[in-house]
């Protein structure tokens, strides 16, 4: 595909390490790639197949894209990311011409202070802020009904593979534009489900981290106990190189101090091939798989047989004692209203909005506008919560949770049976991860006649992502499963 008068580089699929390649060798420049980047936008986002996965994009990302080449040509480059452009889901802050939304109207205009330390990180790295990616409205705490991928400021997202079929949310632009190849890689974040949802279901990589091994400073909240972010990129490669670049101790985060020094130097040390041989992984047979579709299972089976053939010891069962014992949590409603009102505390007294009490008024106000679906999450929260975190019902539930779904949960069938990794259908295990704030990383597997993508996902314990990027980097080049979708037939 050309992106320049004079340059033909094949932007679709291209990797990070092609990227870099292309630099080095003067065929390609960051400035060249962005204006890449911004035509598949314009051709196949905002054009086209309408997919509407991004929301804004940097004003500035061309101006940095030149820095980059310049500082390229002076003192060479800074490191794997310097150059590349990324996208942000729309809740990442940046101190920039950019606002932060998390995809609502009632803060279309609401900048922040400063960048995220996660976007600080990457800048550092020398990546491009290319722009922010669309949402889920609130992570999906707007409202009940609502279709994944939705937002009162951006609109829909459409799946790329199948437009009939959902995103995933809520982390739904980020893995639609990773899996179009709007941007090289992008940040999605996590609270039960929202990386690796939308990474199934786009067929893209979605690794998502131990709470507390990257920073949550500057990221519009759901939840104090389960936010993480996360990199979502088209290969185990690429996540593993935006997740080292976003990696860094963050003291005003105080979740990051259980994982002083436990992180290794470079995560991609642990891309290999071979790293399913003498793996121990588990298969929870028991209530995961009760919603899939023969179709679904037969893709699954798939992968388990592959991984075996590949060298790994399946336990099949390794059932999940407390599977059927998780219920609903009041967790997240309690942690929302508190997490929201100290996020936007902190924006300064020119801030739109400063309460979750004015945000739920000013939907009132344009209800055209904004309350398509209603708000009645968004009520609960304000009216059915303290934030204070003194409720009995939270205090209960956030223990439970802790029990179940860790202690008796995962740590209890791991221990069991001596495993390296439980391995999911899709994110159907990703309440449990997120509710013992244990890491995933999800990978395409296959997919289903009528287009949607079907993954895979690695689970394992705290700080063990080295171990999970083995398996799923392993398990990625033995079957190179991920295709891209077929846009350019939607295009008169």
């Amino acid at each position: 595909m050309e992106i320049g008068d004079s340059v033909a580089f094949d932007i679709e699929e291209a990797t990070i390490a092609d990227m870099q390649a292309a630099f080095a060798s003067g065929e390609l420049t960051s400035k060249q790639l962005v204006l890449g980047y911004l035509k598949r936008i314009a051709d196949h986002d905002k054009g086209g197949l309408l997919l509407n996965s991004v929301l804004s994009v940097n004003p500035d990302a061309l101006f940095i894209a030149e820095a980059m080449d310049r500082e390229r040509e002076l003192q060479g480059p800074r490191g794997p990311m310097h150059g590349i452009p990324v996208l942000l889901k729309d809740n990442v802050d940046t101190g920039d011409k950019m606002p932060t939304s998390a995809g609502s109207l009632a803060l279309a205009d609401s900048y922040a202070p400063e960048d995220a330390f996660i976007v600080k990180r990457l800048r550092d790295a020398g990546a491009v802020i290319l722009g922010k990616a669309n949402m889920t409205e609130f992570a999906n705490m707007m409202t009940e009904g609502m279709p994944s991928g939705y937002s009162s400021r951006g609109g829909q997202v459409m799946n790329p593979y199948n437009i009939s079929t959902p995103t995933g949310g809520s982390s739904a632009g980020s893995g639609v534009a990773v899996a179009a190849n709007f941007c090289a890689a992008a940040v999605g974040t996590e609270t039960s489900g929202s990386i690796l949802n939308p990474s199934n279901l786009c067929s893209v990589v979605g690794i998502k981290p131990t709470v507390g091994l990257l920073s949550r400073t500057g990221i519009l909240p759901l939840s104090n106990s389960q936010d993480t972010p996360g990199p979502m990129a088209r290969t185990v490669t690429d996540a593993a190189l935006m997740l080292q670049a976003m990696t860094g101790y963050d003291d005003r985060d105080a979740a990051m101090g259980g994982g002083i020094g436990k992180q290794p130097a470079d995560y991609a040390a642990f891309l290999d091939k071979d790293g399913l041989q003498g793996a121990r992984i588990g298969v929870p047979r028991d209530y995961f798989f009760e919603e899939l579709t023969e179709e679904q299972l037969a893709i699954f089976d798939r992968a388990v047989g592959i991984m075996r053939d590949m060298g790994a010891t399946i336990v099949d069962p390794a059932n999940i004692a407390t599977a059927r014992t998780i219920a609903y949590s009041t967790v997240l409603l309690n942690e929302f209203k508190a997490s929201l009102n100290a996020y936007l505390s902190k924006l300064g007294p020119g801030a739109p909005m400063r309460t979750l009490k004015a945000i739920i008024a000013f939907n009132n106000e344009h209800p055209v506008e904004t309350l398509k679906y209603g708000q009645k999450t968004l009520i609960n929260a304000e009216f059915h919560s303290s934030g204070t975190l003194t409720d009995v019902r939270y205090l209960q539930d956030r223990a439970t949770d802790i029990r179940l779904c860790k202690d008796e949960g995962i740590d209890a069938v791991m221990q069991e049976h001596r495993l390296d990794a439980v391995l999911f259908p899709a994110d159907f295990g990703s309440r449990f991860a997120a509710r013992a704030g244990y890491p995933s990383v999800a990978v395409p597997a296959g997919y289903t006649a009528a287009g949607p993508p079907f993954g895979v996902a690695f689970t394992a314990r705290a700080y063990e992502e080295p171990k999970l990027i083995r398996l799923a980097y392993a398990f990625e080049q033995g079957t190179k499963f991920r295709r891209p979708p077929s846009l350019q037939s939607f295009i008169d």
